[in-house]
């Protein structure tokens, strides 16, 4: 079949039997297709060739299957068809490349009406399992529903695609820019999907460090939403570490006393630790240390680790190498034994970071008091050094501080 360009399932049943020198009844036992009609395929008098017949003739010769099914999709023009079609060819990682090409068709069907042929597509392509299959069909949609002016197609598109893409830990930046562009279409989207868009980008925001539009976008979804449901209330809490992070620590305690009220089981939590986090960063330690030492013997393990870096470096900033020692002795009773998310990772990163600034620092100390010329200005002279070493490993943590609001949210 080398050089032979076959345009016709006619073409294709002929050149088989003569290539493969085969009887209509030996393609009839091969198949399952009757003898009569395999005849008619092949003198092109069938005008209506079944999807299963033709799936029958197709599967026996896997060579010729991708080629069999082009045809049939130049020839086939029944929305029903082709979604069996569809159905088909998502099942088969080896025939993923005709997805698009089935999709496409569908939309291009002038006897079905266009925004019929995009509804049932879209409902679809929410049910298909696999997620580069997903954007791929969103993706169809979108480009499809703009050429032919239906904003609310190119809204639902454009959501949908956006929800499976945020999860790309290595594109997202990328995929936060793509949200962004549904900003454009939020009118088309229920209220349901405007809070989750507007919960998820929140969550995303903050992540790669967008701290001021985090803020502006919980601010757009908090008044549509009423219910007290997790996703607010992280969005919620997101926001607050957001103005903590732009150090606008009056409005993250004015924020925690609305967060403190909401009906979720890891609020009472989370703003305990916020709270205590928050006079560290004002540096009122003599509030923040005896909250953050009593909530080291309180919180779930997943939180222990993120007061145990607080207190490492509050304790670094008084000099306080006692107390440094200390918790560094109790590292197995805080440092997550099993941690899947990147933050409890970076989190744990922080924690080696430190534990490293202390021992180049005793380390320091220890040749400073050997030779008898430790003095206020070495010392500080010794922490900077500290310092200069340390941050060299800072990088990488620091890329991953956050991520799991993603997956977590």
């Amino acid at each position: 079949m080398v050089g032979v360009k076959l345009k016709t399932i006619s073409d294709i049943i002929f050149q088989l039997r003569k290539e493969k020198n085969l009887t209509y009844a030996k393609l009839e036992e091969l198949t399952g297709v009757s003898k009569s009609v395999l005849n008619r395929i092949e003198r092109g008098e069938t005008k209506r060739l079944e999807f299963k017949n033709l799936k029958a003739i197709a599967t026996t010769f896997p060579a010729q299957y991708f080629e069999i099914m082009e045809c049939y999709l130049q020839e086939e023009n029944r929305i029903n068809t082709l979604f069996e079609v569809l159905e088909e060819v998502t099942t088969c990682e080896k025939n993923f490349l005709l997805v698009p090409k089935v999709g496409t068709r569908i939309l291009e069907l002038h006897m079905v009406e266009t925004e019929e042929s995009l509804r049932r597509l879209l409902d679809f392509t929410r049910k298909v399992n696999h997620d580069s299959l997903k954007i791929s069909l969103y993706a169809i949609i979108i480009k499809y529903s703009r050429e032919r002016g239906v904003p609310y197609y190119v809204a639902k598109g454009l959501l949908q695609k956006y929800l499976i893409e945020r999860n790309d830990f290595d594109k997202l930046e990328e995929s936060f820019q793509s949200g962004k562009e549904i900003l454009h279409y939020t009118n088309f989207l229920s209220r349901e999907e405007k809070i989750t868009y507007y919960f998820r980008m929140v969550l995303h925001a903050y992540n790669i460090k967008k701290f001021k539009e985090c803020i502006q976008l919980c601010e757009e979804g908090l008044p549509l939403e009423k219910e007290d449901t997790e996703l607010k209330a992280r969005a919620y809490l997101t926001m607050i570490n957001s103005y903590s992070q732009l150090k606008d620590y009056d409005a993250v305690e004015k924020h925690l006393d609305t967060f403190e009220n909401m009906k979720n089981d890891f609020v009472i939590e989370s703003a305990k630790i916020t709270r205590a986090l928050t006079k560290a960063r004002k540096k009122e330690f003599d509030i923040a240390i005896p909250l953050l030492k009593k909530y080291m013997d309180e919180v779930s393990l997943d939180n222990k680790i993120h007061i145990a870096d607080e207190l490492l470096e509050i304790y670094f900033q008084l000099g306080d190498f006692k107390s440094i020692e200390e918790i560094l002795e109790r590292e197995k009773e805080f440092l997550p034994k099993q941690p899947l998310t990147p933050q409890k990772l970076a989190s744990i990163g922080k924690f080696y970071r430190y534990k490293g600034y202390y021992q180049l620092s005793i380390g320091l100390l220890g040749q400073q008091v050997k030779s008898k010329k430790i003095t206020a200005d070495n010392l500080a002279e010794m922490f900077h050094e500290v310092g200069l070493i340390a941050s060299r490993l800072n990088h990488q943590s620091d890329q991953l501080v956050g991520k799991d609001v993603i997956g977590r949210g």
